[in-house]
């Protein structure tokens, strides 16, 4: 018994290492620069096997040895601060706030920008007021660049009398700076949620990246959509006062969202992040329709069908005042 206890106990530990050794050279590799990340994550690597090995040759040096290098990469990541004074690019140089006075939120740096291409683009940065009591309800929106299985996520809030508000929980990139979902999971990243009008943050993937955009109208009340936005509000005061790193597992576009509602409505059950259609964005809508923020009377496949504005939406103007109100055209309501 004693022998199966220890043989077990070996193969956790081994495991471990083996999680710690991956973890460790991701970390190196994507946080030194160029070839020193690469040397790095090599040399961490080796001493992991090495580590592997002496725990099945009794050598207690080697994983004790492994143990102290991972240790002190423990504390440098502890040590790394997120900041919001960084180079970055135009379109995330400004956070957003939100003030409240009674029933109107006041957005400052709110995005509205004009785009031709990722590159070129007339940059405008606004203040603007919504009125709570004027709230409809919430839309989504999922951007598909990549397949069926990922799509960036966008929160959308329809009101009675003005163009929607709309967020999207992004990775505040630094000029000069690529995206990698991997150096996501390493602090590589802070995050911004972006305020937006629905022809810059829509008018982007649809007219300028090409992307397959679709729009599903969730069967929220409007108190739901009023509590929803007051938690956005909150957050995005945060985050403007302490700064975040984005995770692509735990803080992402998707997850900060089911985060956010999961307090807000726990009759719809939220499961984050058990269930892998949270983390595989692009799936979200059957979720979402499976537990009944999504209509159930209406097929999934149909409702995505009708959720595919791109193509209407390249027919517009990114300057037409009624763009919001001409994509959402064919589109079923959230409730029947």
């Amino acid at each position: 018994m004693s022998r199966l206890f220890f043989i077990v106990l070996k193969l956790l530990l081994a495991l471990l290492l083996l999680g710690a050794m991956l973890w460790g050279a991701g970390l190196l590799y994507f946080r030194l620069p160029g070839a020193l990340g690469t040397i790095a994550a090599l040399g961490f690597g080796v001493a992991g096997l090495a580590g592997f090995a002496g725990l099945w040759t009794q050598e207690a040096r080697l994983p004790l040895g492994f143990a102290v290098l991972f240790l002190s990469l423990l504390g440098w990541w502890a040590g790394m601060k997120p900041s919001h004074q960084r180079d970055w690019i135009p379109e995330l140089a400004h956070l957003p706030t939100i003030s409240r006075e009674g029933d109107v939120l006041t957005v400052s740096n709110l995005r509205n920008f004009r785009w031709r291409s990722d590159e070129d683009y007339d940059p405008r940065w606004e203040t603007r007021r919504y009125d709570l009591s004027r709230i409809k309800g919430i839309d989504i929106v999922l951007s598909h660049w990549t397949g069926e299985a990922i799509a960036h996520l966008l929160v959308s809030f329809p009101f009675a009398d003005q163009p929607p508000l709309t967020f999207s929980v992004e990775i505040r990139r630094e000029k000069g700076e690529e995206y990698s979902a991997l150096a996501g999971f390493f602090r590589s990243y802070e995050m911004i949620t972006v305020a937006a009008d629905e022809r810059d943050v829509i008018g982007v993937r649809t007219h300028a990246r090409h992307e397959d955009a679709r729009l599903y109208r969730l069967a929220a009340t409007p108190a739901q959509a009023r509590e929803l936005l007051l938690a956005y509000a909150a957050d995005i005061d945060k985050l403007a006062l302490k700064p975040r790193w984005y995770n692509t597992l735990t803080t992402n576009c998707t997850t900060m969202v089911f985060k956010l509602v999961r307090r807000l409505a726990p009759h719809w059950a939220f499961s984050v992040p058990l269930d892998p259609r949270v983390v595989l964005s692009g799936y979200l809508p059957g979720y979402l329709q499976q537990i009944g923020a999504l209509r159930q009377d209406i097929p999934l496949a149909e409702l995505t069908r009708l959720a595919r504005i791109s193509d209407r939406a390249r027919t517009l103007s990114p300057d037409d005042p009624d763009f919001s109100a001409k994509i959402r055209e064919g589109v079923p309501s959230g409730r029947p």
